[in-house]
């Protein structure tokens, strides 16, 4: 399965998962509810996964936490908040970048529309 694929899928539960229970909830529950709905789809997530960081030449165990990581190709990261800052789309670049991953979803599920809370960002995925 590529990036893409995995990609279409996560969009897909998403927008399924905003049209059952709306905008206004917390992050760890549309967390929890994404990953219920992935795994049933047959996909591999990992759930706040810490991830090292290396720097100076020294690894440490845990520089970040990724929200979810589908099918150990996409990382997905949940916001339920008024606005997206122009620093959330940098942080996911910069998870990608630290984990060598292709494809991230920046999902925030306080919209009316869904569609208008999904940012895709890529790092070295050819479109």
């Amino acid at each position: 399965m590529t990036e893409n694929e995995v990609a279409k899928i996560v969009v897909d539960v998403a927008f399924k998962i905003h049209t059952t229970l709306g905008p206004g909830l917390l992050e760890s529950v549309y967390e929890a509810v994404m990953e219920h709905d992935l795994l049933k789809r047959g996909l591999h997530v990992g759930r706040q996964i810490a991830l090292p960081v290396i720097y100076d030449a020294v690894t440490f165990d845990e520089g970040f936490r990724a929200d979810l990581i589908v099918e150990n190709l996409v990382i997905v990261e949940l916001k339920s908040v008024e606005q997206i800052h122009p620093v959330h789309p940098k942080q996911l670049l910069t998870y990608l970048r630290l984990s060598n991953k292709r494809l991230g979803l920046l999902i925030n599920f306080n919209v009316p529309l869904i569609k208008n809370g999904i940012t895709r960002i890529v790092n070295g995925l050819p479109e």
